[in-house]
């Protein structure tokens, strides 16, 4: 098989390329890491991550996520929206500087935040009027607490809206248990936690009639926060039940014909991990553990160094002694940053996408803001008018004698 250089760009990827990447992560049993993002900080530490590692990656914004990176000091309607827009532009600004595959995603909604999905996918319109491709490579509905029916019915009229676009849909049916961003299952009951492979099938057989890019997280005992491995049951091996599932319902030569990804991973064993990507998860979501690591590294260093930063001047050194090269926010800021890059380099590990892109270098980075469809200059217009015009003028005399 040629190698995932030789068939996707660097960069934020969209539309064939995004599918193309997924085929291959599909094809070759790896996933690719995504990871929640509130900053350019912690996006710019993804971006590392994935360049040292050689992998691809896909930086991902969640609705509270959105709403921090406009501030938290600014209470206005959109906030949501507008912030997750923001990063979306910062990413495309600086992804192809780092020489390798990224994918620009919105994480889970809910129904009650379907106006912050409208939001996005306006934004998407509008980018792609312009420049013929949308600002998001991908989004996702979570409407897992809805009944199935309407779960399916809403996702596929979303999913009419952005086909044209080529914009990657990432369902979920089956309820993600715990806690994250503001949406609670802790209180679920268990056997919501397991999708069947009925309601699989179901949701491939509704979208799959719209097109073929969107994958589904099905529940196989999911918990969303932190745990130690083995206090959750998850039963990642149901995931191939679902793809045999579909496999006869197609009759289908490929033995993992649907696009699968896992959420709730913190707290997985690496079998758990292998099993799942095994059976057809090409995306896994990572957000507890980074957020702790990205925290860990400043815990560290303040350790360290809180003798210098208890007050501007003086420290052990002595009493006249500045401490601005310890309180300056870039060394603290990159600290963290440093050590949320190690703990996404471990879950490239984990996925097995650590190596499956080399990172561009003769290649010069640049913005991906945007080239301008080309349309004809309004002068080319108005000549090739007067010629139309000349011509009908010519052929109404001829017609005529």
């Amino acid at each position: 098989m040629a190698s995932l250089n030789d068939l996707v760009p660097s960069g934020v990827v969209t539309g064939d390329d995004l599918l193309t990447l997924l085929e291959h992560a599909r094809a070759n049993g790896y996933a690719i890491p995504a990871v929640n993002c509130t900053s350019s900080s912690t996006a710019n530490a993804v971006l590392e991550a994935a360049r040292k590692a050689k992998s691809p990656v896909m930086i991902q914004v969640s609705n509270g996520g959105g709403a921090f990176v406009l501030g938290k000091g600014i209470k206005v309607p959109g906030a949501d929206v507008a912030g997750s827009v923001a990063l979306a532009m910062h990413v495309r600004s600086v992804a192809k500087y780092y020489g390798i595959p990224v994918v620009l995603h919105s994480d889970h909604c809910a129904k009650k935040l379907l106006p912050w999905f409208d939001g996005m996918l306006k934004a998407d319109e509008v980018f792609f009027a312009k420049y013929g491709e949308p600002l998001f490579s991908s989004h996702m509905l979570d409407l897992s607490e809805e009944p199935d029916e309407e779960n399916i019915a809403i996702c596929v009229e979303y999913f009419k809206r952005m086909a044209p676009m080529k914009i990657w849909l990432e369902m979920e049916i089956g309820i993600t248990g715990g806690e994250e961003d503001g949406v609670n299952n802790e209180n679920v009951d268990p056997e919501k936690l397991y999708t069947s492979p009925e309601q699989v099938w179901a949701v491939y057989e509704a979208l799959s009639k719209i097109g073929d890019m969107f994958s589904i997280a099905a529940a196989f005992g999911n918990v969303h926060g932190v745990y130690k491995p083995g206090n959750v049951k998850l039963s990642p091996e149901r995931l191939g039940g679902h793809q045999a599932y579909a496999k006869k319902m197609l009759n289908s030569s490929m033995d993992k014909p649907i696009f699968l990804v896992m959420h709730g991973g913190s707290g997985s064993t690496d079998d758990e991990i292998m099993t799942a990507v095994k059976n057809g998860v090409v995306k896994m979501n990572i957000d507890t553990d980074t957020q702790w690591a990205y925290w860990d590294g400043l815990r560290a260093f303040e350790k360290e160094k809180r003798a210098y930063l208890q007050g501007q001047i003086g420290n052990p050194d002595g009493p006249d002694k500045p401490n601005k090269k310890f309180y300056d926010p870039r060394v603290w800021i990159r600290k963290a940053e440093e050590s949320m890059a190690k703990r996404v380099m471990v879950s490239c590990e984990k996925l097995k996408s650590t190596g499956q892109y080399k990172p561009t270098e003769d290649e010069p980075g640049y913005p991906q803001l945007g080239n301008p469809k080309m349309t004809p200059s309004p002068v080319i217009l108005m000549a090739a008018g007067a010629i139309i015009g000349s011509a009908a003028t010519l052929l109404m005399k001829v017609v005529s004698k």
